[in-house]
């Protein structure tokens, strides 16, 4: 007599199992890329100003360095439009005559961030360690 087959069976069992090995491998090797990786990742930051009004700096826009960013992406020192070859020479003077003190940048809402990234390249390449940023708004 023939034997019936069941499911019980280590054959019909074995079709209906999931290899998870090879999934499991690439995870592993996704897993040590990112943390070889991640040390390796350079990341820009902002000082922030603290919460409380403990201290009382002008943020006005009247120091001696402050720099507006309109619409169109035109940059404005003193009144004037400015290119970025020109923020740069007086971003240096500005540094040789006061290393301390912090531009401030008004920037429209709606201009690009790149002309942002611009000009804080060109405060950081002056030898400014912080900056003031202020995101104007639509009015």
């Amino acid at each position: 007599m023939r034997k019936k087959r069941s499911f019980s069976d280590s054959s019909a069992l074995d079709e209906t199992l999931i290899n998870l090995t090879p999934l499991i491998d690439v995870v592993f090797v996704v897993l040590v890329a990112f943390i070889l990786i991640a040390p390796l990742l350079e990341m820009d930051q902002i000082d922030l100003a603290n919460g409380g009004a403990t201290t009382q700096r002008d943020f006005s826009g009247r120091g001696p360095v402050c720099i507006y960013v309109k619409e169109d992406d035109s940059i404005w020192m003193h009144k004037k439009p400015v290119t970025l070859k020109e923020l740069a020479t007086i971003l240096k003077e500005a540094h040789a005559h006061s290393p301390l003190e912090i531009p401030q940048i008004f920037h429209d809402r709606k201009a690009c961030f790149g002309t942002y990234q611009s000009i804080k390249n060109c405060v950081e390449e002056a030898g400014f360690e912080q900056m003031s940023v202020f995101l104007k708004s639509n009015n």
